[in-house]
């Protein structure tokens, strides 16, 4: 039984309904498209209102601050055959002022949001069913939608790395490791918590600091995206339907890619081998890859609160398909 509110609720007050009530989509699993409505831009950032944002408010009690944000360099060489961003700096020569440029700017680098256009449920059929032309041409499901009205609310910590040493079952960050719902949810009542509607909820395994230890040929063998391990939540329907049900708006990680890597992409694991594509394009989940969590982890730890106030920012690019995360979270 995953602890939650009894009843999430979306903003025009109905029932958000559990995943096993949802149509099936046709080429398996479950579909969140009519849940939404048609034309919907939003997911389950939808689920995010104004009550919800005022009561996560109530979680600042002592105004610490943590950056959620690596830095846009800490993939070295950066993951998936992304280029390296490049920094130039303008001024030098008149000593008065400084401006600079980026160029090769990879946004999905380091810290950062995965928007509703990034992955297709299958080919050329996105979120909402939207095609790859509506994506490039109306700009459906891209990254402006949330970054227009932000990314506020409840963020809860789990650390999976933590509850799992202590049961005894340490894993490598760097290895294909599977955190299944039961790893979940031992981290969740560890943390002491129960999730709410319009959550965002923050995995941390490790995958960063571990990665932050790295020497260079290793990090070079990580880089090919053929020869990626790293640890993530398992490829199953078990674990779609957990996030659905946990009625929460995000869900982010600390690792490559949120889900165990590599994927399998086959079609007899089809669709979820590879549960972006479920997550993103069938049940609209938010989904954040590479946050730095290793600071608030050790913050919750050390004062057992694993609830805060968290702020995102996603870049207002028109058209864009991911953001730097520009997160915070406030305790």
């Amino acid at each position: 039984m995953i602890a939650m509110a009894k009843e999430s609720r979306m903003t025009d007050g109905t029932a958000l309904p559990r995943y096993d009530d949802l149509p099936p989509a046709q080429a398996g699993g479950r579909s969140a498209w009519e849940v939404f409505g048609a034309g919907d831009c939003l997911g389950r950032i939808g689920l995010q209102t104004e009550d919800t944002v005022l009561a996560a408010a109530g979680l600042v009690r002592r105004g610490a601050v943590f950056s959620l944000n690596a830095p846009q360099n800490i993939m070295t060489p950066p993951l998936f055959r992304r280029g390296a961003i490049r920094h130039t700096l303008f001024g030098r020569e008149r000593a008065v002022g400084y401006d600079d440029a980026y160029d090769n700017y990879y946004p999905q680098a380091s810290s950062q949001w995965d928007a509703l256009a990034h992955v297709a449920y299958r080919r050329n059929v996105y979120y909402q069913g939207a095609t790859a032309d509506e994506i490039a041409e109306q700009h459906r499901n891209t990254i402006e939608h949330w970054a227009r009205r932000g990314i506020v609310g409840r963020g809860v910590l789990l650390d999976v790395r933590g509850a799992l040493s202590e049961a005894g079952r340490a894993y490598d960050p760097g290895s294909s490791y599977a955190l299944s719902v039961d790893d979940l949810e031992l981290a969740r009542a560890r943390a002491g918590v129960t999730f709410r509607p319009g959550d965002v909820i923050l995995l941390y395994t490790g995958f960063l600091d571990w990665y932050r230890e790295q020497p260079d040929d290793v990090r070079l063998r990580l880089s090919d995206p053929d020869r990626l391990c790293a640890v993530g939540i398992e490829h199953t329907e078990e674990m779609a339907r957990y996030i659905w049900d946990t009625g929460a708006s995000g869900l982010v990680s600390d690792t490559a890619g949120l889900e165990v890597w590599p994927p399998d992409r086959s079609d007899e694991a089809a669709p979820f081998g590879f549960l972006h594509r479920v997550l993103i394009a069938q049940l609209g989940m938010a989904i954040g890859e590479l946050w730095w969590l290793s600071d608030l982890a050790a913050d919750c730890a050390q004062d057992g609160r694993y609830e805060f106030f968290l702020t995102s920012a996603p870049l207002n690019v028109p058209g864009g398909t991911g953001s730097p995360a520009n997160a915070l979270a406030i305790k």
